[in-house]
């Protein structure tokens, strides 16, 4: 089959928004994930999900810190789920099932641990939530346990791996100059052909197994911890706003680099953190509309 490339076309681009349009027009996320030492990623997803556009945003975090995520940011909200040591306790599957029917975009996996029965927990998410969804870092580790989970989604998902997710969910990493080759392999995996891989790294892969495109914006300073859980967010607030789960991809990729590549004109690319992305999404995304 022969791919489109899609690298130089022009780049998606959110519509622009209604005087009389209201925050319930904008999408509703819902971010799964957070642990005990690990409530930092589940946070910045959230935070970016805001800045990208998202009208209502709710972080479903375990009991234990969800005070500590609600105080990284006032904007969105918090929904506590029952805790087994630290994190989301598994029989909490039935609870965020519930939850998604209110929600118009999901994402699962920053922060959110690994266990064997969290394992169970993220196959059951992504083979039945409706949904579209989002899913990175140890949601993927998950994935990765249940790699049938990945044939047969319940909705359009998007997967976001760097190379070594990658490699636990395909047995070996992507050689350099495979990249999209890599990417589209495990996009086709997915036999309802739903499934957008981001193949994160230099030069970002997006593919629907169909078409592919590779990102040109970012930098080596965006090499920092948070800074893929700051791209969840971004994909996740785009798509809560109506853009194709492919697009979504494309444009989020774009922003986050291009927001890397402003914040590291004025603080240098060594003291990059990813907060510093979140700081200069608003200026990335008047450039991507401009």
């Amino acid at each position: 089959m022969k791919l489109d490339d899609q690298t130089h076309a022009p780049l998606p681009k959110l519509p622009p928004r209604l005087a009389d349009s209201h925050k319930g027009d904008y999408g509703r996320a819902l971010l799964i994930g957070g642990s005990r030492g690990m409530s930092g990623a589940i946070s910045l997803a959230g935070r970016a999900a805001l800045r990208s556009g998202a009208g209502l945003v709710t972080l479903a975090v375990p009991h234990s810190v969800q005070e500590v995520v609600a105080g990284y940011e006032p904007s969105y909200m918090t929904h506590a789920l029952a805790d087994a040591n630290g994190q989301i306790a598994a029989t909490s599957a039935d609870e965020v099932v519930e939850l998604a029917k209110g929600a118009t975009v999901l994402a699962l996996g920053p922060g959110l641990g690994r266990d064997p029965a969290l394992t169970e927990f993220v196959a059951r998410l992504h083979r039945e939530i409706v949904k579209p969804l989002v899913v990175d870092a140890d949601g993927l580790f998950a994935l990765a346990e249940r790699a049938d989970a990945l044939l047969k989604p319940g909705g359009n998902r998007v997967l976001t791996p760097h190379p070594g997710e990658f490699a636990r969910l395909m047995g070996e990493r992507p050689q350099p100059a495979r990249r999209v080759e890599a990417a589209v392999k495990l996009a086709q995996r997915d036999s309802t052909g739903r499934t957008t891989v981001v193949l994160k790294g230099h030069g970002t892969v997006v593919t629907d197994g169909r078409r592919y495109s590779i990102n040109q914006t970012g930098n080596p300073g965006m090499a920092t911890g948070g800074s893929g859980d700051v791209l969840t967010g971004i994909i996740t607030g785009i798509l809560c706003q109506g853009m194709s789960p492919f697009d979504a991809a494309r444009l989020g990729a774009h922003v986050h680099g291009l927001a890397g590549d402003l914040a590291a004109e004025e603080l240098g690319q060594v003291s990059l953190i990813a907060t510093d992305l979140i700081d200069y999404l608003p200026f990335a995304f008047q450039a991507a509309a401009g």
